[in-house]
């Protein structure tokens, strides 16, 4: 049995929910961003009980096949951009990725993800590459030009103006700053 679970974002969070449905007697068989393999529910448990369990630490079981595709597509991308999975073909766009990962349509997708999120697939992964991009100016050790070319940006002209319509300052005054500003991935 596959149970798809929303805001599932880092490796901690799949110690979470593995801990959390084997305190509910459940057999993890495989657990991935967004997606946990089990055996089977155990005799008198609910997954209206297994979805309680997983929101009291955040976490939401995911029913329905338009969320399910939605998560997918989170997942997707945050393995991409934040982990650096390094799935998508140098040549590739992120509308081709997801096509080729998900198998659908880029128009259909993205009016999927706009219509469940609230925000369009553009400006999601525009958030996501800004909040890595934060983080390693957080850390000090990358060049920009180091950050633009491991985050596909086309130049660090492309970055900083990127970086500064979302911040409102460029990366350099950011860095400067010292100040942490980053999101949760799982509320971006």
């Amino acid at each position: 049995m596959i149970l798809i679970i929303r805001n599932m974002v880092c490796d901690r969070c799949k110690r979470v929910v593995r801990e959390e449905l084997e305190k509910l007697s459940i057999v993890v068989l495989d657990i991935e961003l967004g997606e946990v393999i089990i055996d089977s529910l155990p005799a008198g448990l609910t997954l209206d009980e297994v979805r309680l369990t997983l929101q009291k630490d955040g976490f939401d079981l995911i029913d329905d096949r338009k969320q399910v595709v939605v998560e997918q597509m989170k997942v997707i991308l945050i393995n991409e951009i934040q982990h650096l999975k390094g799935e998508r073909l140098p040549t590739e766009n992120y509308s081709a990725f997801l096509e080729r990962k998900v198998g659908y349509e880029y128009s259909h997708l993205s009016h999927l993800f706009s219509t469940s999120e609230g925000q369009t697939l553009e400006k999601y992964i525009i958030a996501l590459k800004i909040e890595k991009v934060k983080e390693w100016l957080r850390y000090n050790e990358l060049t920009l030009s180091e950050i633009a070319w491991r985050l596909s940006y086309s130049s660090v002209q492309h970055l900083s103006a990127q970086f500064r319509q979302v911040m409102g300052q460029t990366p350099s005054q950011f860095r400067k700053a010292n100040r942490v500003e980053r999101r949760n991935l799982d509320t971006i």
